[in-house]
């Protein structure tokens, strides 16, 4: 195998591992539009990520859901969140941090999860929103 097949080859191989990085991170923030404990935004931004270095297709398919691209684009440019999906995220948590009560009970677990949690909510809450949605 001559050098530059073999660059070419590897280079396939790590643009389809940046691709399946991408596939599977975008798979799991589509699940954290519906379940509580997984945060749609980080996952997406990964996703958007891995796809630039793997697939510019496939990074323009992400950032075309309307279910994630503004909210992409918004925290890309302004590293602002809109109220709604702090309402939406925030009220996920909520939720989360009650599920982790009522199946774990009182203890350390609970309280060490609570806390994360609360913390995790207080910065999505002190964010800035878009200056456009003003």
């Amino acid at each position: 195998m001559t050098p530059k097949r073999f660059q070419r080859k590897a280079s396939m191989l790590v643009r389809g591992l940046w691709v399946a990085i991408a596939a599977l991170s975008f798979s799991i923030g589509v699940l954290g539009i519906f379940l509580p404990l997984l945060p749609t935004t980080v996952f997406m931004l990964i996703a958007v990520y891995c796809a630039s270095k793997g697939s510019p297709r496939f990074e323009a398919w992400i950032r075309s859901r309307h279910y994630v691209g503004p909210l992409l684009v918004t925290w890309e440019q302004e590293r602002a969140i809109p109220r709604r999906a702090k309402l939406a995220a925030v009220s996920m948590i909520a939720l989360s941090g009650l599920i982790t009560v009522w199946t774990l009970g009182p203890g350390w677990r609970s309280l060490a999860i609570i806390v994360i949690l609360i913390i995790v909510a207080v910065w999505l809450a002190t964010r800035p929103e878009p200056s456009s949605s003003k």
